[in-house]
């Protein structure tokens, strides 16, 4: 039975989904990072939110650790990288708060628009500034979108029933989707540019970092207010209250700081300015939300191999899983014979799915192949870490799908580019979806891949055959099942055959001693 460690505190609920999935769980939150190291190396499963820091240190004492779920969107407190090269999923759960984080978005857009915080202060004060506050209207206002996933969508759909005109900027955003959203597609300076209100709904990368630099600032509208509900550090704070002291910025809200908590900020007192503490995900109905689904997807995970939100590899519904089972078995097989075969430097690999494996996700078969190919030199490889690998190793990985169907209803194939040329292996499903090489090097031969395995390339020569059986004979070897390919009639011939015990060197050396053989190698399944 597969065992969670709920290391911050959750919804109970999240708890009682894991056992009525059948996966063991402890709820222990609170513990210092020396006292998660000590027992989190008995779990399976780690479920955070906030508080629990998976470092690299963490994750190296995580000897049996498969999967981290993180109940919210931002997973800052994960070590992805490290994550991936120990080869743990890491989950999130992007759309359990995205309602309530999008209408903390519109509710700060409000506060800046009508000054409700300081209106606030001073009426309660005992002061009736009635002529002090003079808001502005978001009806007829250009909101600018930077970032137009599910959240920056959401508050689209809100600010268009607001009556305001919406531009987008997202590199991701196609012009498809955006009619379909009701919004026009902009490049960022055209946003800057435009927009009376920005708000931002993006992921902190390297990418996004200070987006909103001073000098993107600077392009701004004069009167701009500007709304983050995404990320701290997606906003030069400093250029920021620049902005806000020189008055060319009307205000600015910031639910996430670059820094937090949050304790202090040359940002507060600053006029104009709004601030709340993250309370992005906040509500009642979010929290209850986002533990539901971590648990619901670590337990698909864990129980069924279903992949969910995955940031570091790709999704795979509990649906899916079992009709991809049998490809991801041949995949990896596939990758594992060539990676025991391909000899030399390897440039790059190149999956190609025909047939009715065409139809299918392809990434996940993908995953397998890499770790059966990478797995030959490290037996820590899995479909985790193994494309995380390939990409450190500047290993080129590509994908090709073609629906047409050749002598095989379904197939999947794997070539390897190496300094000698491209080395390609193919295989199919038989009967009950049992995995089957049906073309080696060219060659065709039809092979189960399972166990202990002797592979020769020898001459096609009358008699070779018999004394190869000869010769295991004499060492004592028990030839299992028995393969043959060839080109051509007298040209090279490829022989597989599984055997009972492990090839040994004296008896590679008695089969490369036979005459005719050019090849041979012991394999491994």
């Amino acid at each position: 039975m597969p065992k969670v460690l709920i290391s911050d505190k959750m919804d109970p609920r999240a708890a009682a989904i894991f056992r009525e999935r059948g996966v063991e769980v402890d709820e222990i939150t609170g513990k210092t990072p020396d006292e998660l190291k000590a027992i989190v190396g008995g779990y399976d499963g780690l479920a955070i939110r906030s508080s629990t820091k998976v470092t690299k240190d963490i994750l190296a004492h995580a000897t049996s650790l498969k999967v981290v779920g993180r109940a919210g969107i931002g997973v800052d407190n994960v070590d992805i990288p490290a994550a991936s090269a120990q080869g743990v999923v890491v989950m999130n759960t992007p759309f359990g708060n995205s309602i309530t984080t999008a209408e903390h978005a519109i509710a700060l857009m409000f506060a800046l628009a009508r000054d409700l915080p300081e209106a606030d202060r001073s009426t309660q004060a005992g002061k009736w500034e009635k002529n002090r506050f003079m808001g502005v209207e978001l009806t007829a206002k250009t909101l600018g979108l930077i970032g137009a996933g599910n959240i920056g969508s959401i508050v689209a759909d809100r600010a268009r029933g607001l009556r305001m005109k919406v531009v987008a900027y997202d590199p991701f955003l196609t012009p498809e989707r955006a009619i379909e959203m009701g919004v026009e597609k902009v490049e960022l300076d055209q946003l800057l540019a435009r927009a009376d209100v920005i708000t931002l709904h993006t992921p902190l990368t390297e990418q996004t970092r200070n987006i909103l630099s001073a000098e993107a600032l600077a392009k701004t509208k004069k009167g701009v207010r500007i709304v983050n509900c995404a990320r701290g550090g997606l906003i030069d704070e400093a250029a920021l209250k620049a902005g806000l002291d020189s008055g060319h910025i009307a205000g600015a809200a910031l639910d996430v700081f670059v820094a937090e908590p949050a304790k202090q900020s040359p940002l507060f007192g600053t006029p104009g300015f709004i601030s709340t503490p993250h309370l992005g995900a906040s509500t009642t109905e979010a929290q209850v939300n986002v533990a539901i689904q971590v648990a619901e997807q670590m337990a698909d995970f864990l129980m069924s191999g279903g992949v969910t939100n995955a940031l570091n590899m790709p999704s795979l519904s509990a649906e899916e899983a079992p009709k991809l089972k049998p490809y991801m078995a041949l995949a990896e097989k596939l990758g594992s014979l060539l990676g025991q075969l391909a000899t030399g430097a390897i440039g790059g690999i190149a999956v190609e799915t025909e047939g009715a494996a065409a139809e299918l996700n392809m990434k996940p078969m993908t995953g397998a192949v890499l770790a059966g190919f990478m797995r030959v030199h490290s037996d820590t490889v899995n479909m985790v870490n193994a494309p995380f690998l390939a990409r450190e190793r500047g290993l080129d990985v590509r994908e090709t799908r073609s629906t047409r169907e050749g002598d095989y209803h379904t197939l999947l194939r794997v070539t390897a580019t190496t300094a000698t040329g491209e080395r390609s292996v193919a295989g199919t499903l038989f009967g009950d979806a049992a995995p089957r090489l049906v073309e080696l090097f060219g060659i065709k031969v039809e092979a189960d891949l399972a166990g202990p395995m002797l592979y020769v390339v020898n001459e096609d020569a009358p008699g070779f055959i018999g004394r190869l059986g000869t010769a295991l004979g004499g060492a004592g070897v028990n030839i299992g099942t028995f393969h043959l390919g060839r080109r051509q009639a007298g040209g090279e011939a490829v022989l597989l055959l599984s055997v009972d015990e492990p090839v040994t060197a004296p008896l590679l050396a008695t089969v490369k001693a036979l005459p005719g053989v050019r090849t041979a190698m012991g394999l491994a399944f």
